[in-house]
């Protein structure tokens, strides 16, 4: 018999669940590696977010298993809950706090001994220690979803699940993210994100599951997948700079700062 360790960080069978006449979930299967990222990829209305409300605690299935951290969600509820954090679509902080006093307080809420410590150490894994005094009311997109990570990393729980979190993010932001959740799985951390951004799981996950009106369509890694199209014969190819490696050679490296580059006028 497997441990809780041993066992995978999330397992999946059969989940259903249906509004009135509306199936959102029909028969979903997952297993999740311990320590990895997974990617739910799916259009808008897939069921991406009823999935993770489900294995979360927050929804019941109308049918199926599921178990996180080796805990059933529905009979074990609470101590799916002691494992987790979700991290929903727009950043939970409160803008009138400090960062700092953000992380403080949901060191307290959870009962941790040394909740100041706890704060200062998280403000410094996410490189917002200088930001840390600071009203959150003035971070930049990024440096308050990397807050609202921080905060749901409150407690180390082993298994968090990230629901779009680069929704209505720039371009620079998005790629803050993206490091911190790959820093979060080389942690142990276990990882679920769900997104609709085709290049953002490709960025990010060890195995892609791939969520189509409501049923798993294709799970597999990204060198699995490319495998299920036969591969473009190209006889000489010139490579064109992506729209990302220019955005990060004008602005990345100085943050914006140096605009003197000569590639318009806005007169």
């Amino acid at each position: 018999m497997m441990t809780t360790q041993q066992a995978p960080a999330i397992q999946v069978r059969g989940l259903e669940k249906s509004y009135k006449e509306l199936r959102v979930l029909r028969g979903v299967d997952l297993t999740v590696a311990r320590g990895s990222i997974f990617a739910l990829l799916g259009s808008n209305g897939a069921g991406k977010t009823t999935a993770v409300k489900i294995l979360s605690t927050l929804l019941r299935a109308d049918a199926g298993t599921a178990r996180v951290n080796g805990f059933d969600v529905a009979t074990q509820a609470a101590d799916v809950r002691e494992s987790i954090s979700l991290t929903g679509q727009f950043a939970a902080v409160d803008e009138i706090l400090t960062g700092r006093e953000n992380l403080v307080l949901v060191a307290r809420l959870r009962h941790l001994e040394n909740p100041g410590k706890v704060a200062d150490d998280l403000l410094d894994r996410f490189s917002l220690t200088d930001a840390g005094g600071r009203k959150a009311s003035t971070y930049s997109g990024g440096m308050r979803r990397r807050l609202d990570i921080a905060m749901s990393l409150v407690g180390n729980p082993p298994v968090i699940f990230l629901d779009e979190p680069t929704t209505g993010l720039d371009p620079q932001a998005r790629i803050e993210v993206w490091q911190t959740v790959k820093e979060l799985a080389a942690r142990g951390t276990t990882v679920l994100l769900t997104t609709q951004y085709l290049d953002e799981a490709e960025q990010l996950a060890d195995r892609i599951a791939i969520l189509h009106e409501g049923r798993i369509i294709v799970d597999g890694t990204l060198a699995e997948l490319k495998r299920l199209l036969p591969p473009a014969k190209v006889e000489y190819v010139e490579k064109q700079p992506t729209l990302e490696e220019i955005f990060l050679a004008l602005v990345g490296a100085d943050g914006g700062k140096a605009h003197d580059r000569n590639i318009g006028t806005d007169a």
